[in-house]
């Protein structure tokens, strides 16, 4: 990471979302810099009006010019990112192997792993200079897959795959850096327990135990996290 005593600069994608606001407030409770990237400047906005340390970003992370030059800026403002969180999501399902759909599937390969793969290889660079953090939430699907999600934990699988291959690569790069996956069976967060009070979402990771393991990261050694894939569920 970063000497001792600098701030860090952690970039959110997917910041709008109910784990990435989550997030952001737990960074800047821990005193880091946070780029806020999302693909709506007016949820970006609303989401983080007032706040201070945070730098709202809009890009469509489907666009590799437009994230080469989000990272180009990330790293003429803060000097590059010391952590980059990818909570960009979605799920599609079906009934069965049949009922399985292409669009579906192609949306899910387009929110879920193209955005992380073009991330990634934007901040790559960053990362391994800074001795840096990457983080992607997978899911137990990956391991439990039905047929009624089978889109979904296939392209969840592409997730780990390519997290796995960024942690071999800091390896052979012989830097400090880390490649960690967080595995949830779904996530849950205040408004849902509210829409829903009758339900109990058993097995569910609340968004803030998600936002308190991935702080967590930045100050445990790389040497413990590369690679890792790490359960947050709840039970």
């Amino acid at each position: 990471m970063s000497a001792p005593g600098a701030q860090r600069t952690a970039v959110v994608a997917g910041a709008t979302s109910a784990s990435g606001i989550a997030l952001t407030h737990r960074l800047l409770e821990k005193g880091a810099d946070v780029v806020a990237v999302g693909s709506d400047a007016g949820r970006l906005a609303a989401a983080y009006a007032g706040l201070d340390g945070v730098g709202r970003q809009v890009c469509d992370l489907t666009d590799e010019a437009a994230v080469a030059d989000l990272a180009g800026r990330v790293r003429q403002d803060h000097g590059g990112a010391d952590a980059l969180f990818h909570l960009v999501g979605g799920w599609r399902g079906g009934k069965g192997i049949t009922t399985q759909r292409t669009d579906d599937y192609a949306f899910l390969h387009t929110s879920v792993f193209l955005t992380l793969f073009n991330t990634s290889r934007a901040f790559y660079d960053q990362l391994a200079d800074r001795g840096g953090r990457i983080a992607a939430v997978s899911a137990t699907a990956v391991a439990r897959p039905t047929a009624a999600n089978a889109s979904y934990a296939a392209v969840k699988a592409s997730v780990d795959a390519w997290l796995q291959a960024v942690a071999n690569g800091f390896t052979k790069d012989g830097v400090e850096a880390a490649s960690t996956a967080i595995v949830v069976k779904a996530l849950v967060d205040d408004a849902m327990r509210a829409e829903q009070p009758e339900r109990s979402f058993p097995g569910f990771t609340h968004v803030d135990d998600l936002a308190t393991i991935l702080v967590s990261l930045l100050d445990t050694p790389a040497a413990e996290i590369n690679g890792a894939r790490i359960d947050a569920g709840r039970g």
